[in-house]
């Protein structure tokens, strides 16, 4: 209980909210019984492209970002995230019980992407003939199916732990060009480390998809934290988990691989705000 309210206070002074008294839960109290006036809500005033936001406000706003209506806290708290592309504002609007709707701004601050070149990767996962290219986009159909996910458990409001230790082999957001072809920006960070290497849950989660043998990522799995922020791991050797599991930060979900498309064993760690690409480090770092 006593670690549970850290984590929510980190959080909230990360949103700027100072509470003057808290919860059970270790987030803000609302106050007691009858109406609720209008509250502050607590946004950063800029966020880098790919980052991962937490705001708060009234928990019976609702909360409006690029096409979205997301889901708030009993104490107030929403996420979203901030697209590796994404230029200028980011715009949310906020309707309070006892206000209109308000509009709030966020400047995007843009970040360099360097080109990483990878040699040594099998020609087929570079240039699949049509069949395979035809399984590869039913495969990922089904990976974003499962980051659509929107349900109220709270574990990305806890301070992310690291799925293992190693060199940080690759870096999100960077050009890929693969033997010479370029390709889509590289969507997580990988860390390097040796086959069999346990790979732990940064959060609280619960599984929404495993699959060992998917043709470009190998052993993958999507561990969803809740409000549509999850974590997906590639190119795994074995999985321990299945489609439905809740695991707790920390708990061994697999092992590191080189399954897939890989040159070598390393964990692939990417994480999404529904479809939206986030970078894992900056989640690492926002509690610092």
């Amino acid at each position: 209980m006593a670690r549970a309210a850290v984590l929510s206070l980190l959080l909230l002074a990360f949103a700027g909210v100072v509470p003057a008294q808290t919860a059970p839960s270790g987030e803000p109290a609302i106050g007691g019984g009858g109406a609720i006036p209008a509250r502050a809500t607590r946004l950063p005033a800029s966020a880098s492209q790919g980052a991962m936001v937490i705001g708060n406000t009234h928990p019976a706003a609702v909360v409006e970002y690029a096409g979205r209506t997301l889901r708030v806290t009993p104490y107030g708290s929403f996420v979203f995230g901030i697209g590796r592309d994404a230029t200028g504002e980011a715009v949310l609007r906020i309707k309070q019980p006892a206000t209109g709707r308000i509009e709030h701004r966020i400047a995007i601050t843009p970040r360099d992407w360097p080109v990483e070149r990878i040699d040594g990767v099998p020609p087929a996962t570079v240039d699949p003939p049509k069949a395979i290219a035809e399984r590869i986009e039913r495969e990922q159909a089904r990976v974003a199916a499962a980051r659509e996910r929107d349900d109220p458990r709270t574990g990305f409001a806890q301070v992310f732990a690291w799925p293992l230790q190693g060199r940080i082999s690759g870096r999100f957001g960077n050009q890929r060009v693969y033997n010479g072809t370029p390709k889509s920006p590289h969507s997580g960070m990988d860390i390097a480390a040796p086959a069999g290497t346990p790979v732990k849950a940064p959060a609280d989660g619960v599984i929404s998809f495993a699959d060992a043998g998917l043709y470009l990522t190998g052993g993958t799995l999507v561990l969803d934290h809740g409000h549509g922020i999850s974590s997906n791991f590639l190119h795994l050797s074995r999985i321990d988990v299945r489609p439905g599991d809740v695991v707790r930060q920390g708990d061994v979900i697999g092992a590191v691989g080189a399954t897939g498309r890989a040159t070598g064993p390393h964990l692939h760690w990417g994480m999404n705000w529904f479809d939206v690409r986030i970078d894992p480090l900056l989640v690492l770092e926002r509690a610092k």
